[in-house]
C-alpha cells in the first residue's frame, strides 16, 4: 500500500509487496519554493511565440518517448500495469502531446475582427500557474492532457501525482529539463492531499486540473471555494455499453470485454454495466464468458501477463462487495468474482462475468474500478436508454449498432460527455474530455482546451481621434 509520515511517501509494488518506491514529502517551505519559481517562470514565459512553444514541446515529448523503458517499469512497478501496457501508455502520451502541438498555433492565434477605422482583436493570454493533480490508473495519459496544452498556452505546470504513481510527475518536468525549458518552467510536487487543497487556495495559483474521485473533486472545489479561478474536475464514471438487436454479437463482445477489463477495469471510461437487447441476450453472454476466462493473471513485467494486480489494496474488499450484492439481488456469476492471489503473489481480482444483473445493484449505481463486466437483459432501445440515464455520473456512454439513426438519437439523449457508437473506453485527442452530472466539469484535449487554459482580452481601438 501507498502509507506516508509527514515526510516521506512510501508505495509498494502491488505484485510483490516490497517498497517500489520512497519519495520525500514537500513541506511548507518547499512549497513556497515551488511556487514562488512557478510565479517567475510564467510572468517570464508568457510572451514567448507559440512557435518557440511548439518547439519546447516536441522536444520534451522525444525526451519522454527515449526515456520509455524506465517510464513504463517506474508505473508498473508503482501501479502494476503490464510492462507491455505501460510502453503503450508512453506512446499514447506522445500521440496525445503530438496532436496539441500540431493545432496550438491556429488556435491560440489571436482573432481579429475587421472593422473600418477601428482594430478589434481577441487575445488568448496565458493564465499564469496550472496546477495538475493527475490519477495513478493512467499516470501518463491523465498529466499530458494538461501539461503539454498548458505550456503551449504560456503557462508554467506543476504537476503533483497522485500518492500511488509518485515517479510519474518528475518523468515530465525532467523531459522539460532535457528540451532546454526555462527553469521550473514544469516542477514536479509530492505532498499530502491537505498540502494540495491549500496550494489549490493559493492565490500563486491559477488554474487547477484534477483527476480522481467525486470525494477528491468535492475536496477540492471546497478548496477553491473562496478564489475566483476555473477548477476542471474530471471524477470518473460509471459507464453503460448497449448492445442492440442488429449486432454481429461475436465482434462487439470482443470489443466490450476488452473495454471493460483492460488496465484490470481502472480507468474511468471503461465499461461498468452493459444492457443488451433480449434478442441477442443469451448469444452476448455465451460469447463474452471464453473470453473473460481467457486473461492471463500474473507478473506484470512478464510478456504473457495481461491482466495485473489491483493498484490499490482496499479495492479488491470494494470488488467483492460489488459481487456480493449483484449476487444477492439474483445475478449469476458466470466466471470469476474474487480476489485471489497467483503463485502467492499479487492483490488480484478475477476478471468477472456477472450476468442478469438486477439495475438497482450496486455495480449499476456506482463506480466499480475492477474487472467487472455486469450485464442485464433490456426489451426495446428505450428501455436501454433510460435505464443508460439512470445515473448521477456521465462521462462517456457506447452504443453497439448498425443502425446509424439509433446511434445518433441516443449521441442526442444520452446525458454522457462522449457517446461513442461501435466503440468504447478510447479517447481522440482531437475531441474534448469532459463530463456531465458528479463525472465532473470543465474539459482537456481538443481545440477547446486551450480556451480553459488562457483568458480571452479584448483589443478596441479607434484609428481616429
Amino acid at each position: 500500500m501507498s502509507s506516508s509520515t509527514d515526510s516521506v511517501l512510501r508505495v509498494d509494488n502491488p505484485y510483490t509487496f516490497e517498497t517500489a518506491c520512497e519519495v520525500p514529502l514537500a513541506d511548507q517551505a518547499r512549497v513556497d519554493s515551488v511556487l514562488d519559481a512557478a510565479r517567475a517562470a510564467a510572468r517570464a514565459f508568457r510572451t514567448s511565440q507559440v512557435a518557440e512553444r511548439k518547439r519546447l514541446c516536441e522536444a520534451a515529448c522525444d525526451a519522454m518517448v527515449a526515456d520509455k523503458e524506465q517510464i513504463a517499469r517506474d508505473i508498473t512497478r508503482t501501479m502494476g500495469k503490464p510492462l507491455s501496457q505501460a510502453r503503450g501508455e508512453v506512446e499514447g502520451m506522445a500521440g496525445r502531446a503530438r496532436h496539441m502541438i500540431a493545432i496550438a498555433e491556429e488556435h491560440l492565434a489571436d482573432v481579429d475582427l475587421p472593422k473600418e477605422g477601428f482594430v478589434r482583436r481577441i487575445r488568448k493570454e496565458p493564465l499564469g500557474v496550472v496546477f495538475d493533480l493527475p490519477a495513478w490508473n493512467y499516470p501518463l495519459l491523465t498529466a499530458v492532457n494538461a501539461v503539454f496544452p498548458a505550456v503551449l498556452a504560456g503557462n508554467a505546470v506543476i504537476v503533483k501525482h497522485s500518492p500511488r504513481s509518485p515517479l510519474t510527475g518528475p518523468a515530465f518536468a525532467r523531459a522539460f529539463e532535457k528540451a532546454g525549458a526555462p527553469k521550473n518552467l514544469v516542477q514536479a510536487l509530492d505532498c499530502t492531499h491537505e498540502m494540495s487543497e491549500r496550494i489549490v487556495g493559493d492565490a500563486r495559483v491559477d488554474h487547477v486540473l484534477f483527476t480522481g474521485s467525486v470525494f477528491g473533486g468535492h475536496r477540492i472545489q471546497k478548496a477553491a471555494a473562496d478564489r475566483f479561478l476555473h477548477v476542471g474536475l474530471e471524477l470518473g464514471g460509471n459507464d453503460p455499453a448497449y448492445v442492440a438487436a442488429d449486432v454481429d454479437v461475436a465482434k462487439v463482445a470482443e470489443q466490450i470485454v476488452d473495454g471493460a477489463i483492460y488496465n484490470a477495469g481502472q480507468s474511468c471510461c471503461a465499461v461498468e454495466r452493459v444492457y443488451v437487447h433480449a434478442d441477442v441476450y443469451e448469444a452476448f453472454v455465451a460469447a463474452c464468458e471464453p473470453l473473460v476466462r481467457a486473461y492471463v493473471l500474473g507478473d506484470p513485467e512478464a510478456e504473457a501477463t495481461n491482466l495485473g494486480p489491483i493498484a490499490q489494496p482496499y479495492h479488491p474488499r470494494e470488488l467483492e462487495a460489488f459481487v456480493a450484492d449483484a449476487k444477492k439481488r439474483g445475478a449469476r456469476i458466470v466466471h470469476g468474482g474474487k480476489a485471489i492471489a497467483v503463485n502467492g503473489k499479487g492483490r488480484f481480482f478475477e476478471p468477472t462475468l456477472l450476468a442478469d444483473v438486477a439495475f438497482d445493484s450496486d455495480v449499476f449505481r456506482r463506480e466499480s474500478f475492477g474487472p467487472l463486466l455486469p450485464v442485464a437483459k433490456v426489451g426495446s432501445d428505450e428501455e436501454a436508454l433510460a435505464k443508460m440515464n439512470d445515473s448521477t455520473l456521465g462521462l462517456t456512454a457506447s452504443v453497439w449498432t448498425r443502425d446509424v439513426a439509433l446511434a445518433e438519437r441516443f449521441a442526442r439523449d444520452l446525458e454522457a460527455g462522449t457517446v461513442y457508437m461501435n466503440r468504447c473506453d478510447a479517447l481522440d485527442p482531437a475531441l474534448p474530455w469532459s463530463g456531465v452530472k458528479d463525472s465532473g466539469r470543465g474539459l482537456t484535449l481538443s481545440q477547446l482546451a486551450f480556451d480553459t487554459l488562457t483568458r480571452p482580452k479584448a483589443v478596441h481601438f479607434r484609428l481616429a481621434l
